[in-house]
C-alpha cells in the first residue's frame, strides 16, 4: 500500500500575508485626486478665461492711455509754436517801436553826411549808431534811377522826362526804412513819367528824308 502525498490546496498557493495587516493594504491603492483638482472643472476652462478678460482689459487701457499720451504731446507742440511765435511777433514790435523813435536822428545823420559835417566824435557816435540799429536788422531802401513802387515809394513830387520809359524815381528826398519784410517808413522820392503822346522827334524825321529824296529826284514824278 502506497502512501499519498498530500497535494497543494488552492490556500496553500496563496503568498503568506504577514500577521495583523488587513488583505485590503495588501493591495495597491487607486491614486484619489485631491480637493483642488475635484473643485476644477473639466479641462481649466474658467481660470483661462478670466485671464483673457483681463489681458483684454490691460490692452484697452494701454491704448486710452497711449491716445492721451499722443493728444497731449501735440497740444504741447501747439502751445510751443503758438508761444515762440508771439515771442518773435513781440519782439518784432518792440524793435518797430524803437527804430519808428531812432529815424530823425538817422535823417539828421544822413543830412550831416551829405553836407560834410560828419566829422570828429560825432562821426564816431554816429557810426556806432548806424550799425547798433543794422545789426538790429534795420535796412536802408531807395534809389536813384530804380523803378517806382507805391508799396515802398511815396511820390512828393511829379514830372516828365523823355529819357524814361516807366515811372522812374529820380529824386530821393528822403530814404526809407525796413526791418526785414516789414516796412517802417516808405521812401520819399520824386518820380517821372514818360512824355504823353507818341514818341517826339519821329514825324519830323520822316518829313525831313522825304524832302531830301524830292530834291534828289528833282520832285515827285509825275504820271
Amino acid at each position: 500500500m502506497t502512501e499519498e502525498t498530500p497535494g497543494f490546496d488552492e490556500q496553500s498557493q496563496q503568498p503568506d500575508v504577514p500577521s495583523g495587516v488587513p488583505v485590503d493594504d495588501a493591495e495597491p491603492k487607486a491614486a484619489t485626486p485631491s480637493a483642488e483638482e475635484a473643485a476644477a472643472p473639466a479641462g481649466d476652462s474658467g481660470p483661462d478665461a478670466g485671464l483673457v478678460a483681463q489681458l483684454d482689459q490691460v490692452r484697452t487701457a494701454l491704448s486710452e492711455r497711449t491716445a492721451d499720451l499722443q493728444r497731449l504731446q501735440a497740444e504741447y507742440q501747439n502751445y510751443r509754436r503758438r508761444v515762440e511765435r508771439d515771442r518773435i511777433a513781440v519782439k518784432e514790435v518792440a524793435a518797430v517801436n524803437l527804430m519808428t523813435e531812432l529815424l530823425p536822428v538817422l535823417d539828421d545823420i544822413g543830412r550831416a553826411r551829405e553836407h560834410g559835417e560828419l566829422v570828429g566824435g560825432f562821426k564816431s557816435v554816429a557810426e556806432s549808431l548806424e550799425s547798433t540799429v543794422a545789426k538790429m536788422g534795420l535796412q536802408l531802401f531807395g534809389k536813384e534811377g530804380e523803378p517806382f513802387d507805391p508799396t515802398i515809394h511815396e511820390a512828393l513830387m511829379h514830372s516828365y522826362a523823355p529819357d524814361v520809359t516807366e515811372t522812374t524815381c529820380v529824386a530821393i528826398l528822403q530814404p526809407g526804412y525796413r526791418i526785414g519784410e516789414r516796412v517802417i517808413r516808405p521812401a520819399r522820392v520824386a518820380v517821372a513819367e514818360p512824355q504823353p503822346g507818341a514818341q517826339p522827334g519821329k514825324p519830323a524825321e520822316e518829313g525831313t528824308e522825304a524832302a531830301a529824296d524830292d530834291k534828289e529826284t528833282g520832285g515827285p514824278q509825275e504820271g
